[in-house]
C-alpha cells in the first residue's frame, strides 16, 4: 500500500471535515440564528461517532484487504453527500420556536440534525478506518489527522473570504473527493467491490471531482445556484437583492435602491413631518436581518437633512465640538450625521470589510451615499474595541448607535463582537478616549414601562462610571427616548455642564424627544431611579439582583447583553416566559429573540440527546456483554467525565476569545487550530511519557485541573493587557493560553482506552460512544452554563470533571490494569 497516496487522502479528508463544520457555523447564522453555532460542533461530533461506531459494528467486515477500496468508496459517498446535504439545507425553513412551537416545527428542526450530521457520519467512518485498519503507525496517522484537520481551520478563512458560503461547501465537497481519488492507488492489489451499493457510480471519481468543481463555479458564478430560501422566517427571493456577498463571519446584501421615500430614521421625532425630507436610500442586511441605510448624498447636506430629526443624534446638538468617532458604520448614515452637525474630524470604525468595499469601491453605492468623499472622513476596517484600545486619539463624541446584528439580539446565545462592545470593560476603554467635555452616546430599543434593554443599559453606564471612580453617576448621565422604541443615552466623562444641560434639553424640546433621566429629572420608572441612585457596585447588585429581568451590567466574564432572561435564576426565567406568552407587550425589543433561544436550546438538546441515545447508547450496549460490573460504571464514569469536561473548556474558551479577537468566526479558527494539534500532540506524548502508575494520573489529573482553573484568574488580566495589540498578536496570545490546555487534556482519552484495554478490550466501543454522547449533550449545557452564570464557571466546571477523574481511578480501578503495575 503506498503511504503517501494513503496520508495525502486522509490529510484531504479531515481537512474538508472541519471545514465543513465551520462554514456550517456561517450558514446557521444567516438562515437562522448565531447562537446554532454550538449546534454545528454538536452535530460534527455526533455524526463523527456514529461513524466510528458503524465501523466497529462491522466488525470483520472491514478489514486490511479491503482498507483502501473501503477508504475511497465511503469518501466519495461522503464528497456527494456534503452536496446533497447543502440541496436539502437550502430548502428547509427554519423557524425559531415559539411559545406554542408544533411538531412540524420541531421535525424540521431533526431534519436539519440529521442533514447537517449525515457528511459527518461517512467522515468518521473513514477516519475511523484510517486509525484502526491501517498498516501504518497509528501516531503518524494520528498526526496527518491532526495536520489535516489544524490546516481545514485556518484555509476555511480563505475559503469563505473568496466566495459565498454555500459554494465553499461545495469546494469542500469537491476536496472530499480529491481525497477520494487518492485512496484507490494507495492499494498493493485489486479488490472486487462489486458487492457494495452503487459501487460503480461512487468509483467513478474523476467524474465525481469534475462535476463537484463545475457546480461549485456555477454556484458563485450564476444566479442558478444554491442559496438559502428562507432567512430569518422570510422567504427571500431571487431577486430580492441587486449586491450580495459574503466573508468569513456575515454576508451583506443591498436591496435595489428606492428612489424617493421617508427617510429611514431609527427613532424620528414627530416633528418630521410625512413627505418633509424625502430622500432615496438603499437599504442593507447582516446576515439577512439586521439592518442598515444608505442615504443617497451629493455633497448637499440639506438633502439629508432629516438626521437632525434621529433620536440617536441627540448628541451632536451640543456645542463646541468637532471631533467624533464612529463604531459601526454600516451604510455610513452615522458617519452623514457626524458631518451634517458640523464634525470637521471624523473617525469611522467598521468590522465589516464588505460595508467599507461598498462605501469606497463598489460603484453603485459609493457613487450613491459619497460617504467616503466627505472631508475629515477617515474609515478603518477594525473591531470598535481593538481600535479604541490602541488608538492614543481623543474625540469630543463617540457615538455607538443600534449596533447589534438582531442575530445576536435574537439569540444572545452566542458571544459576538457586539457582545463584546456592551461589557463594563468595553465602556471604560470608550470612555477613557474621551477628551475632558467628552461623551459617549448609545442609543438602544426601549420599551415603556419595561425598562429591559434600557434598563440594563444604564445599568452598564452606572457600574463603568463607579469603576472609574465618579461618586455620583446621575450627573454624567442624559436619556431621552422617540416613538416609544428607540432610547439614546448621552454619557459624559464629566459631570455635565450648565451650558450642555441647557443645550440637551432645548434640542429635546425642539425634536419632541420625551427625557427619561437627567441630572436634574427623575425617571418614571422606579428601577431606573434605583439604578442611577447607586454609590457603589455593591449598592448596584443590590438592585439588580433578584429582579425579573437580568440588569446586571455585563462584563467580559458574562458578555451577553442582548441576553436578559435571568437564567440563573429559572423559576423568574419561566415567569418571564409565561408573561411573555399571556402579554405581546412585553416582548418588545429583544426579549422575544431570548425566549426563542432559550427554547431552540432546550429543543436541540432533547433532539441531540435522542439522536445520542438512539445512535449510540442502544447499538453499543451489546459491548458491555459479560464485561465487569465495577469497569463498566468506572470506565462510564471517566469517559463521560473527560467528554463534559474537554467540551466545557473547548466552549468556554471559545467564548472567551471570542470577545478578545472581536468576532467568533475568529476564536473558532484560532481554538480549533490550537487545541486540536495540542490535544494530537498530548495523545501522542501519552505513549512516550505514559501515566502508567496511580502516582502519575493523580499528578496529571491535578495538574490538568489547576491549569484549567487557573484560567478563570488570569486571563482576564492577559487579555486585557494585550487588547490593544493587532489581530495576530492577539491570535498569538490565544494560542500560548490555549496549548498547555490542550496538550494535558489530551492525555485523557488514551490513557482511558489504555486502562480498558488492558482489563478487558470488549467494552472499549461502548466507552468511545459515551464520550462522544457526553460531547454532543456538554456542547449545549456549556452555553447555558456561560449566559447564566459566566463563562469563569463554565471553564470551572470543566476543570472540576478533570479533577474527579482521580476518585474514579482509585475507586474502580486502582487494584487493575496498567496503573496497578507501577503504583
Amino acid at each position: 500500500m503506498s503511504s503517501n497516496r494513503f496520508y495525502g487522502g486522509l490529510f484531504l479528508i479531515t481537512a474538508s471535515t472541519l471545514m465543513l463544520q465551520l462554514i456550517q457555523t456561517r450558514i446557521l447564522s444567516v438562515v437562522a440564528w448565531y447562537h446554532l453555532a454550538f449546534f454545528a460542533i454538536s452535530m460534527a461530533m455526533f455524526g463523527l461517532t456514529a461513524g466510528a461506531i458503524f465501523v466497529y459494528k462491522g466488525g470483520k467486515r472491514f478489514g486490511p484487504q479491503t482498507l483502501a477500496r473501503d477508504l475511497s468508496y465511503f469518501s466519495s459517498i461522503y464528497a456527494v453527500s456534503i452536496a446533497f446535504a447543502l440541496a436539502t439545507q437550502m430548502s428547509l425553513s427554519l423557524t425559531s420556536p415559539g411559545l406554542h412551537s408544533g411538531a412540524t416545527n420541531l421535525w424540521v428542526w431533526l431534519e436539519l440534525a440529521i442533514c447537517m450530521s449525515v457528511p459527518f457520519f461517512f467522515s468518521g467512518i473513514v477516519v475511523s478506518l484510517a486509525l484502526t485498519r491501517s498498516p501504518f503507525p497509528i501516531g503518524r496517522v494520528y498526526g496527518v489527522d491532526l495536520a489535516g484537520a489544524a490546516v481545514g481551520c485556518l484555509g476555511v478563512l480563505w475559503l469563505l473570504n473568496n466566495t459565498d458560503a454555500p459554494s465553499s461547501v461545495l469546494w469542500v465537497a469537491a476536496l472530499a473527493a480529491a481525497g477520494a481519488m487518492l485512496f484507490p492507488g494507495a492499494a498493493d492489489d485489486h479488490v472486487d467491490d462489486r458487492r457494495l451499493p452503487l459501487s460503480r457510480v461512487f468509483g467513478s471519481h474523476l467524474p465525481i471531482l469534475i462535476a463537484l468543481v463545475g457546480l461549485a463555479v456555477m454556484n458563485s458564478q450564476t444566479n442558478f445556484s444554491f442559496q438559502p430560501i428562507v432567512v430569518k422566517d422570510e422567504v427571500e427571493a431571487t431577486d430580492k437583492y441587486v449586491y450580495r456577498e459574503w466573508n468569513s463571519f456575515s454576508r451583506i446584501a443591498v436591496a435595489q435602491p428606492i428612489t424617493l421615500r421617508t427617510p429611514y430614521l431609527w427613532g424620528g421625532s414627530p416633528t418630521l413631518e410625512p413627505g418633509m425630507h424625502l430622500v432615496p436610500q438603499a437599504f442593507m442586511n447582516i446576515d439577512g436581518m439586521a439592518g442598515s441605510a444608505a442615504f443617497k448624498f451629493d455633497g448637499d447636506f440639506s438633502s439629508i437633512e432629516s438626521l437632525r430629526y434621529d433620536v440617536t443624534n441627540l448628541a451632536y446638538n451640543l456645542p463646541g465640538r468637532n471631533k467624533s468617532a464612529v463604531i459601526g458604520v454600516g451604510g455610513g448614515r452615522d458617519v452623514l450625521s457626524a458631518a451634517l452637525h458640523g464634525m470637521t474630524d471624523i473617525t469611522a470604525i467598521e468590522l465589516n470589510p464588505i460595508f467599507v468595499k461598498l462605501l469606497t469601491e463598489n460603484v453603485g453605492i459609493s457613487d450613491f451615499s459619497q460617504v467616503a468623499k466627505i472631508p475629515g472622513v477617515n474609515l478603518h476596517v477594525d473591531e470598535g474595541r481593538s481600535w479604541f484600545a490602541r488608538s492614543e486619539d481623543r474625540f469630543q463624541i463617540i457615538q455607538m448607535s443600534m449596533i447589534d446584528t438582531w442575530a445576536a439580539t435574537g439569540a444572545g446565545a452566542f458571544t459576538l463582537s457586539e457582545n463584546g462592545l456592551y461589557t463594563v470593560e468595553a465602556w471604560k476603554i470608550f470612555m477613557s478616549r474621551l477628551t475632558d467635555d467628552g461623551v459617549f452616546t448609545v442609543s438602544r430599543w426601549y420599551s415603556p414601562g419595561n425598562v429591559n434593554e434600557t434598563g440594563r443599559m444604564i445599568s452598564l453606564a452606572v457600574a463603568t462610571l463607579i469603576e472609574l471612580g465618579v461618586e455620583n453617576p446621575r450627573e454624567h448621565i442624559y436619556l431621552v427616548s422617540q416613538q416609544e422604541k428607540v432610547a439614546t443615552l448621552v454619557l459624559a466623562r464629566q459631570p455635565l455642564q450648565t451650558a450642555d444641560l441647557a443645550a440637551l434639553e432645548a434640542a429635546a424640546l425642539r425634536f419632541q424627544h420625551p427625557v427619561l433621566l437627567s441630572p436634574t429629572q427623575l425617571s418614571d420608572s422606579a428601577i431606573l431611579n434605583d439604578i442611577i441612585s447607586v454609590r457603589s457596585l455593591a449598592e448596584l447588585d443590590k438592585v439588580t439582583d433578584g429582579l425579573e429581568l437580568d440588569l446586571t451590567p455585563p462584563r467580559d466574564d458574562r458578555p451577553f447583553f442582548f441576553n436578559q432572561l435571568p437564567l440563573n435564576n429559572p423559576l423568574a426565567a419561566i415567569r418571564v416566559a409565561r408573561k411573555m406568552g399571556s402579554y405581546q407587550g412585553y416582548i418588545d425589543g429583544v426579549l422575544s429573540g431570548n425566549l426563542a433561544a432559550t427554547l431552540t436550546l432546550l429543543m436541540l438538546f432533547f433532539l441531540a440527546l435522542l439522536l445520542v441515545i438512539a445512535t449510540i447508547i442502544l447499538p453499543l450496549r451489546g459491548a458491555l456483554k459479560d464485561s465487569g460490573k465495577g469497569m463498566v460504571q468506572g470506565g462510564t464514569l471517566y469517559f463521560m467525565l473527560i467528554g463534559i469536561g474537554f467540551m466545557m473548556v473547548e466552549i468556554g474558551l471559545l467564548q472567551q476569545t471570542s470577545v478578545f479577537l472581536g468576532h467568533p468566526i475568529y476564536s473558532l479558527s484560532v481554538l480549533l487550530f490550537t487545541l486540536i494539534l495540542s490535544t494530537g500532540l498530548g495523545s501522542i506524548l501519552s505513549d512516550i511519557l505514559s501515566l502508567d502508575s496511580t502516582r502519575r494520573f493523580v499528578i496529571w489529573s491535578a495538574l490538568t485541573g489547576a491549569y484549567l482553573l487557573s484560567l478563570t484568574f488570569w486571563t482576564a488580566g492577559v487579555l486585557a493587557q494585550f487588547e490593544s495589540e493587532e489581530l495576530l498578536t492577539r491570535c498569538l496570545i490565544c494560542i500560548a493560553i490555549i496549548t498547555p490546555a490542550g496538550l494535558l487534556m489530551g492525555y485523557g482519552f488514551p490513557t482511558g482506552m489504555n486502562l480498558i484495554a488492558a482489563i478487558d478490550p470488549r467494552p472499549t466501543p461502548w466507552f468511545w460512544g459515551i464520550n462522544g454522547a457526553a460531547g454532543v449533550l456538554a456542547s449545549i449545557v456549556a452555553v447555558v452554563c456561560s449566559i447564566a452564570v459566566g463563562i469563569s464557571t463554565t471553564l470551572t466546571v470543566g476543570a472540576i470533571c478533570y479533577v474527579l477523574l482521580t476518585p474514579v481511578i482509585l475507586i474502580y480501578f486502582r487494584g487493575e490494569g496498567i496503573l496497578a503495575a507501577k503504583t
